[in-house]
């Protein structure tokens, strides 16, 4: 049997909004590895301008809880200027890491304890704490419509990814969390078996490491505007990457490059 043509959506971002989501858990996080109570009561309980600013550049959960702490310690840049911060980012969190004695391994199992924590107590709670995009959500139920599979890839958990797509009456044909890999390799195992119509993201950098990726050159690629973009990231798109504006998600996939 022929395998149906797929569309391949990242998650956070673009199909849902789960800033808040990630603010508690990584608070909660940060509360735990601190094992302060004084320095937890410095963060906030509404997601702190900082943390809102940094969100773009964010690749993995992990970086989450780091930005967290980094909120309370008296030394960090992150506190001065969240722009100087993002300037240098990755250099920035490597000096982080090497403050606080820490490792992502370390940072994303915290991260994933309190997930599972929060669910397990509240599981309504913890599911509305994500936003959905309503009209992406209403695009991917029209797929079927249309004889087109929906996949997602994630630096989230399957297993939290899966509970909130459930949520959301959403069943993806596959669903690949950060257990599973790179996107690019994920997109190269999944383009064996089927045409893919299409990747959307929010992060430019990730879809310009998939076009440079041997055997995904051709691949057609979309930046979600309504993501969490960094100031100037729909400007001067390279060839190959499309800039994918909500208003415009209900029209034929022909008419989105």
């Amino acid at each position: 049997m022929t395998l149906k043509p797929i569309l391949v959506f990242d998650f956070d971002g673009v199909i849902v909004d789960g800033l808040m989501e990630y603010w508690n858990s990584a608070r909660e996080a940060c509360y735990q590895l601190l094992a302060k109570k004084e320095a937890f009561n410095q963060l906030p309980l509404e997601v702190p301008e900082q943390f809102r600013q940094l969100r773009p550049w964010v690749k993995d959960g992990w970086e989450m809880v780091l930005l967290a702490a980094e909120l309370v310690r008296k030394e960090s840049s992150l506190k001065v200027s969240p722009i100087k911060f993002a300037n240098h980012y990755q250099q920035n969190c490597h000096k982080a890491l090497n403050a606080w004695g820490w490792d992502p391994k370390q940072l994303q199992a915290a991260l994933d304890d309190v997930r599972k924590q929060a669910i397990s107590t509240d599981k309504e709670k913890w599911l509305r704490s994500h936003t959905a995009f309503s009209t992406v959500v209403e695009r991917i139920q029209n797929l079927k419509n249309e004889g087109i599979d929906f996949a997602v890839l994630t630096t989230k958990s399957e297993e939290f990814t899966s509970e909130l797509l459930t949520y959301l009456d959403l069943y993806p044909n596959l669903l690949y969390g950060h257990e599973s890999g790179k996107k690019p390799n994920l997109l190269l195992t999944i383009a064996k078996d089927r045409p893919i119509k299409g990747f959307i993201e929010d992060r430019r950098r990730t879809l310009e490491t998939v076009l440079n990726t041997p055997g995904l050159g051709l691949t057609p690629c979309y930046l979600a505007n309504w993501g969490y973009l960094k100031p100037n990231d729909s400007q001067d798109l390279p060839k190959g990457i499309h800039l994918l504006k909500a208003e415009n998600l209900m029209s034929p996939l022909a008419d989105w490059s």
